[in-house]
């Protein structure tokens, strides 16, 4: 037809739609733009701006979609589809409202299924209360952006109900579907699952959520937007641990169009998380890169420029990074006192807590807050800085001070943050020392509550230290010891189970006391000593041995062992001594042996021969006395011997 007729508006226009159909938007595009003439935007609007939304030109489908002068219900559709694309939450969801009011179809429920993702969005993206719609979640799908609204809400608990109930209506509804292979429903589920693990990450139970997580990227889903945010919430929960895993799974989140299929905030959050994985692998060049790249993109987030600060820390320049801070802070006041407590947390790092007070002292909408208070009087007591500890509480009780005086008229009750803190400041002061400056913070709160009695009793004491007569006619205020009697049972207080000092019960006295008590003369029971075991061969006739306690060698009786004939020759002693008979066995000794000849120098000793023994044989002077110990230590105590 077209061969017959180029510009035939009907061949045109089956022609894009076949084109459509098979996939080809690109070509089905280029067939409109070349034929602009005859197919203008009132007839063929609709396929114009869906080939834009399928080819991610969504802000050219919006402009095709205006432009057009009859808004029919398919063009309705489909531009609720690029708001929620374009994330402008608020027009979409008046987009849906209008076309389910509008149009009785049957494809109601599709709409109705888009109106809850829309509201899921908005509670999880802009953080907005989701109002009730009323729909009523028979679909797997309703049910599923119910628990993603219930997520945005911090409703966990909740939120997992759902996911389950979702889990069970789309295995129920698998009954009634055919043709679905095992990938469709495997895909389905991942994406189910998914939410599941991260609503465990968010309660803290990493690693339940990290074996699903891995569950879900070893079934290898065709989602690349699923499988871009598991790998992101892997690496998160990685952080500087197992760096080479992380590595691993920034490759997933760097896939073909995955830009497409996620959020601005979740596209956003993946970047910040590839700029803190470069700075964990040491990879400072990378890490500026990126921290810069979002900088520019996002001028007044506060991420990139904390993560330049964090990279310069650790490369030593505390300095540097503190000016990087300083300079972000002076550009966006906004953020200014976030920046400024990364600052002051860097001073303490360094050591410079007067330096670090200063910078927090300069936070003016957060100098009146207890927080902020404690840890001012904190840091300013650890430097003994007593006066400037004093002057934050002085500045934070005039705060509320005015700030009650704005807001009603007349005398009205302190707030209970204001009494706390004068309470608080005067503790401190007299804690200190600071008695008279205490005394005026304790009577301001008196005279706030007159029936406060340890406010009284703190004044009296204060006043004690000061001015006795003072304290005297305050102690008059205090209320008398009858009307504070509790009605204690001292008894039962004292034997309870927790108490540190239990009283005696009087039963249980023994001894003279035990007599004292009873006013009586009972005499005190002996203790029964128990009959020793007699031997087996004991006679009672026979008298016992009176030796029987000594050792048998110290025995009087004691004649000694019976010895074989060979054993009489062995003496007793140490090794190497010798025996009274040894001398009978030397042959040299015997009248017949020459005397030997002796050695030059030894004249003197040749008479002595007979009685010199052998330097081998010699005993060590002292020899007598060591072995009377050794005799005496052997009486003393061990069995054997050696």
């Amino acid at each position: 037809v077209l061969q017959i007729s180029k510009d035939d508006v009907t061949a045109l226009q089956c022609k894009v739609v076949c084109l459509i159909q098979n996939g080809n938007f690109k070509e089905a595009l280029g067939v409109i733009n070349t034929h602009t003439k005859v197919l203008t935007s009132d007839v063929i609007a609709f396929e114009k701006a869906y080939c834009e939304y399928r080819l991610n030109r969504i802000e050219n489908a919006l402009k095709t979609i205006q432009s057009a002068s009859q808004q029919t219900d398919k063009l309705k559709e489909l531009y609720g589809q690029v708001l929620y694309r374009l994330e402008r939450y608020d027009d979409c969801l008046a987009a849906y409202r209008d076309l389910i009011r509008n149009s009785q179809d049957e494809y109601e429920e599709e709409r109705k299924t888009n109106l809850s993702a829309v509201v899921a969005a908005q509670s999880t993206w802009e953080k907005v209360m989701p109002e009730d719609l009323g729909l009523r979640e028979a679909t797997y799908e309703l049910c599923y952006n119910s628990a993603c609204a219930l997520i945005g809400q911090g409703k966990l608990n909740e939120a997992m109900k759902k996911l389950r109930k979702a889990e069970a209506l789309f295995l129920f509804a698998l009954i009634f579907l055919q043709d679905v292979t095992e990938e469709d429903i495997e895909a389905e589920l991942a994406i189910i699952h998914g939410q599941m693990a991260y609503i465990m990450q968010l309660q803290g139970r990493t690693e339940d959520a990290l074996q699903l997580y891995n569950q879900i990227i070893k079934l290898k889903p065709t989602d690349v937007g699923l499988l871009a945010v598991i790998a992101n919430n892997i690496i998160t929960i990685n952080k500087d641990q197992n760096v080479f895993d992380s590595k691993k799974k920034v490759k997933l989140t760097n896939a073909e169009g995955v830009e497409h299929k996620l959020s601005k905030k979740q596209l956003q959050a993946i970047e910040f998380n590839k700029a803190l994985l470069a700075m964990y692998t040491n990879q400072a060049d990378q890490c500026r890169k990126l921290s810069a790249s979002l900088q520019s993109q996002s001028p007044e987030h506060l991420l990139p420029v904390l993560i330049q600060a964090a990279q310069l820390c650790r490369e030593k320049q505390h300095a540097k990074a503190v000016g990087l801070l300083q300079d972000f802070a002076d550009q966006h006041p906004a953020s200014a006192a976030e920046i400024k407590l990364t600052m002051a947390q860097l001073k303490i790092a360094q050591g410079s807590v007067t330096k670090a007070c200063m910078i927090l002292r300069s936070i003016e909408e957060l100098q009146h807050k207890p927080g902020m208070v404690s840890a001012l009087v904190t840091m300013y007591s650890h430097e003994e800085d007593i006066d400037s500890a004093i002057e934050v509480f002085t500045q934070a009780i005039q705060w509320y001070q005015q700030f009650q005086a704005s807001q009603t008229r007349g005398a009205k009750p302190k707030s209970p943050v204001h009494l706390s803190l004068i309470r608080e400041a005067a503790n401190f002061k007299l804690r200190h020392g600071r008695k008279k400056e205490a005394i005026s913070d304790l009577e301001e709160l008196w005279k706030q509550n007159p029936k406060d009695v340890h406010t009284l009793a703190q004044l009296i004491s204060a006043y004690s230290l000061v001015d006795p007569e003072k304290a005297k006619v305050l102690s008059k205020h205090l209320p008398s010891s009858d009307t504070m009697s509790l009605k204690v049972d001292v008894d039962a207080l004292e034997n309870s189970h927790g108490a540190t000092y239990v009283r005696k019960k009087a039963g249980k006295l023994t001894g003279d006391n035990q007599q004292k008590e009873q006013g009586q003369g009972d005499v005190k029971k002996k203790k029964k000593k128990k009959k020793g075991k007699l031997p087996k061969n004991y006679d009672p006739k026979v008298t016992p041995d009176p030796e029987r306690w000594l050792p048998m060698r110290e025995r009087s009786y004691y004649r000694g062992r019976k010895k074989g004939k060979k054993k009489d020759q062995v003496g007793k002693g140490t090794q190497g001594s010798t025996t009274a008979g040894s001398s009978e066995l030397d042959a040299s000794r015997t009248a017949s042996s020459p005397p030997t000849s002796p050695r030059p120098g030894s004249a003197a000793a040749v008479s002595a021969t007979s009685n010199v023994i052998p330097p081998r044989h010699q005993k060590p002077a002292g020899a007598p006395a060591t072995k009377k110990k050794q005799q005496q230590k052997k009486k003393k105590g061990a069995k054997g011997g050696w």
